[in-house]
C-alpha cells in the first residue's frame, strides 16, 4: 500500500501529514470526535509506507491517519497504542516532539 505524505515547514516546525491512500478526502464522525482527511492538508506525494515513516521520524509534528500507516508506525515504535484514537474504527495518531 502507498500513503499520501504532505510535508510542511511552519514557524520552525517540520510538520508531516500522512494518510492511507484509500481514505483521502473522507470524513469520519463518532460521538463528539470527527476527522476530515482533507486533500488540502494530507494530499502531497504518493509514497511507500517506508518513505512515510522516514519523514515521520524527522518531523517535529506528525498527523497520521489510516489503518496501514498507523499500524506500521506502531510496529516501528514511533507511536504508542495509548496514543491512538479510533473514529468509526479508523485509527488516528498525532506526534509532537518537544524541544
Amino acid at each position: 500500500m502507498q500513503v499520501y505524505l504532505n510535508q510542511m515547514r511552519r514557524e520552525g516546525e517540520y510538520i508531516v501529514a500522512i494518510c492511507d491512500q484509500n481514505i483521502l478526502g473522507q470524513s469520519f464522525e463518532e460521538g463528539d470526535r470527527c476527522i476530515h482527511v482533507s486533500e488540502r492538508f494530507y494530499k502531497g506525494r504518493l509514497v511507500s509506507v517506508e518513505e512515510g515513516l522516514v519523514a515521520m521520524g524527522k518531523a517535529t509534528i506528525a498527523n497520521i491517519v489510516g489503518e496501514c500507516i498507523v499500524n506500521e508506525a506502531l510496529k516501528a515504535q514511533m507511536i504508542h497504542e495509548r496514543g491512538i484514537i479510533r473514529i468509526q474504527n479508523v485509527p488516528h495518531a498525532q506526534v509532537v516532539v518537544t524541544k
